[in-house]
């Protein structure tokens, strides 16, 4: 059975203010997270149309990863190593899709919507009803747990963080019972990795890493508020479009040429 969890974090924001701090997340923490040959390396960002969410966002990534990998993993996996992340934004819902030609049998799909609350909805995904009788919800706290310490910054910690320009933060203990405004992050993570023997163990360690990085992300979401806050669409935009360059200049100073790594994924 493919391990099904919905994820709910809670943010002291609205949802059409994350609509900008969203976009600024990603391309910083992209940039942030990209070095040594690995990172986020962004191959196509454009627009997309759906007859049922209407105009959107398409971008295609290409997240290199080889060593962040376990032992048991490396051991299978090629050096030059990346998972194809396809994304889909028709804000507030999103559809997110990773795949690896390298590993065939793994698929993990992230649906997400947001919505201006404590994480109250119980099905605002319009799951159906057998996802709803086998999803794990789990409340993720941006201000009482912390992300690996590798990661860690004090001024990063929502519990220390006080915003100069909203006067939001810290947050203290039952922050998501009493702060205005409130948002709230439904993320439903479908981990599939089909290969007896392996999969109970890969599908957890997917489950985890996603668990990470949502973590950090709305953490960071939140303590970059002052950077991001008073941004409009444009220029968020170009924001994401510059860090973008960035991200893509410094991966491939590191990384071997896209068709050798094209290649090298083929014939592993």
């Amino acid at each position: 059975m493919v391990l099904i969890k919905e994820y709910r974090i809670c943010m002291p924001l609205t949802v059409e203010e994350y609509k900008i701090g969203q976009l600024y997340m990603i391309a910083r923490h992209s940039l942030e997270q990209s070095d040594d040959g690995e990172g986020v390396e962004v191959i196509e960002n454009k627009e997309c149309f759906d007859p049922e969410h209407g105009k959107g966002q398409y971008t295609e990534k290409r997240i290199h990863l080889s060593s962040r990998l376990p032992y048991w993993l490396q051991a299978v996996c090629p050096k030059v190593f990346y998972v194809i992340e396809k994304g889909w934004n028709y804000y507030p819902y999103t559809v997110t899709e990773y795949t690896c030609s390298f590993i065939p049998k793994l698929q993990i799909r992230i649906l997400t919507r947001f919505e201006d609350n404590g994480g109250t909805s119980e099905n605002c995904l319009n799951l159906p009803e057998e996802t709803l009788k086998n999803r794990i919800v789990d409340h993720v706290d941006i201000a009482f747990e912390e992300p690996p310490e590798k990661h860690y910054k004090k001024e990063e910690d929502p519990k220390f963080f006080k915003s100069r320009i909203t006067g939001r933060g810290p947050l203290v203990e039952g922050w998501r019972q009493t702060d205005t405004p409130m948002m709230c992050s439904y993320k439903l993570v479908e981990a599939s990795f089909e290969v007896w023997g392996l999969q109970t163990r890969v599908e957890d360690f997917i489950q985890k890493c996603i668990r990470d990085v949502l973590l950090l992300g709305h953490r960071q979401a939140f303590a970059w508020i002052d950077e991001w806050h008073g941004m409009s669409i444009d220029d968020v935009r170009m924001y994401e479009k510059d860090k973008q360059m960035e991200a893509n200049d410094k991966l491939r100073q590191s990384l071997p040429s896209a068709t050798e790594t094209d290649k090298t994924q083929e014939t592993n």
